[in-house]
């Protein structure tokens, strides 16, 4: 049986700053980055490769440092432990990382420790998934609803949600989980982009890329606000131009508004019809999301990126503070973290559209989106995931986006793990600071384009540490 020998965890970082993609109000010159972790093993995977489990997540340049440090030293915990004994229980194996009181006092089940935590487990479940020859999103949904509950961290949720509760909800989906799955496979999950309207784009280029993802069959697109009242105005009414009325529009300020600026400024932009508002305060403020919520009506609210972990979730559903619930794959502790909110999500009736405008984000996400509509919620209904059409060829097993007629959707992933896998050259270029990329950052003609060079350096934990 195999047996994880070592780990290689890696400061990935992308220069997305030079072009201003992902530039919001509140960030506005990130370089899109990834804490890259690899959980190496003895074993073969079933086409006779190495076996590994890749994992990350998300954040943009400066402290990507720190979080690799931290998840250098939870991946190190795994070290020697049994692939199939973990793949049988990843509960028990979440709590097992998540159980290193030293390291939570840093920051439990939030900040750099809980993003590290989830870089750690997501390389744990795209191991387990490779060992199955599965895609990750069918491991899942494959799973007996007692197996699915026993995976979910229900801790501190009691009151919101029992045990008794969750298996309700999937018990009533257990017998027509095939019929979804079915239905994906032919039609795959309803995308939006991101990808036309970040605040650092001028107006001509906002409006070519509208028109492009009206081309591309989106029926939903999202404009990020919050800067300039005035700047918005006109951005807005640009894209409601190109993609009309008939498709819908969102608009996310990223956090920069207090509960009645934001209050105002949503009413100002009221005209142009968005479906919901994003980020439109604190992430942490559960009290003012539900104020603001009440006050733009019929204007949705949205928001999860930067919600620390499940039972932050909790209370906005208890709150009645927000319409679209969007987790992050990154933020929350991986798979165990996020089928808690799944189920939260279901019992309270409010959609999940998870975040994923990051590094790796999209390729997971989809895995969750496909879980949530196959095993937990059962519904389509106003749920829709983001897309950003960035970075992706970085991934041996890319997600894919296409038009279907009726909308762009995610095709149903159908290589094992959670498509987390990045290339070897990539990580080679964009390993910071040494790699090529950023070794030769001051001479853009001295940097070569990517090769199939293999990936050298990092911090392999041996067997016997």
């Amino acid at each position: 049986m195999p047996q994880i020998t070592a780990v290689t965890v890696e400061d990935v970082r992308f220069p997305t700053s030079l072009t201003a993609d992902g530039s919001d109000a509140m960030n506005k010159d990130g370089d899109y980055s990834a804490a890259y972790v690899v959980l190496h093993t003895d074993g073969v995977d079933a086409a006779g490769a190495p076996l590994a489990g890749h994992g990350l997540t998300f954040t943009i340049g400066r402290g990507n440092d720190l979080v690799t440090a931290a998840a250098r030293q939870q991946a190190a915990r795994l070290v020697g432990r049994d692939v199939d004994e973990m793949a049988a229980d990843m509960g028990a194996v979440y709590r097992f990382l998540g159980s290193d009181s030293q390291l939570r006092w840093l920051g439990p089940e939030k900040g750099v420790v809980h993003l590290s935590l989830a870089a750690v487990m997501n390389a744990a479940w795209d191991l387990a998934a490779r060992a199955a020859d599965l895609p990750l999103w069918r491991l899942l949904a494959d799973m007996s609803p007692e197996q699915l509950v026993d995976v979910a961290d229900l801790r501190y949720l009691s009151d919101a949600l029992t045990r008794d509760e969750a298996l309700d909800i999937l018990r009533a989906k257990e017998g027509t989980k095939a019929d979804r799955v079915a239905e994906l496979t032919r039609t795959g999950y309803p995308a939006y982009t991101t990808s036309a309207g970040w605040l650092g784009y001028d107006d001509a280029k906002l409006r070519r890329l509208c028109q492009e993802a009206v081309d591309a069959g989106y029926g939903y697109v999202k404009l990020k606000v919050g800067a300039d009242l005035g700047d918005d105005i006109r951005r807005c009414a640009i894209a409601r131009e190109v993609i009309g009325r008939d498709r819908k529009l969102m608009i996310d300020a990223n956090q920069v508004w207090d509960v009645g600026q934001a209050i105002e400024w949503v009413g100002e932009l009221a005209r142009f019809e968005p479906l919901w508002i994003e980020e439109p305060t604190s992430p942490d403020d559960i009290l003012g999301h539900a104020e603001v919520r009440r006050a733009v009506a019929p204007i949705g609210v949205a928001t999860g990126e930067h919600c620390h972990n499940r039972v932050m979730f909790k209370q906005l559903f208890q709150a009645g503070a927000i319409d679209f619930c969007q987790l992050d794959t990154g933020r929350l502790a991986s798979v165990n973290e996020i089928v808690a909110v799944l189920l939260l999500a279901a019992k309270f009736g409010v959609p999940v559209c998870p975040h994923a405008g990051g590094v790796g984000l999209c390729e997971m996400v989809q895995h969750v989106s496909v879980l949530d509509y196959v095993a937990v919620s059962g519904d389509l209904t106003d749920r829709v995931t983001e897309y950003v059409d960035h970075l992706h060829e970085h991934f041996t097993d890319p997600c894919v986006v296409r038009d279907t007629g009726t909308g762009s959707a995610y095709a149903l992933p159908d290589s094992p793990g959670y498509s987390t896998r990045m290339r070897p050259e990539s990580v080679a270029r964009y390993r910071f600071p040494d790699g090529e990329f950023w070794a030769n950052a001051g001479d853009a003609a001295a940097v070569p384009p990517p090769g199939p060079r293999q990936a050298t350096g990092g911090s392999i934990v041996p067997a016997d540490r």
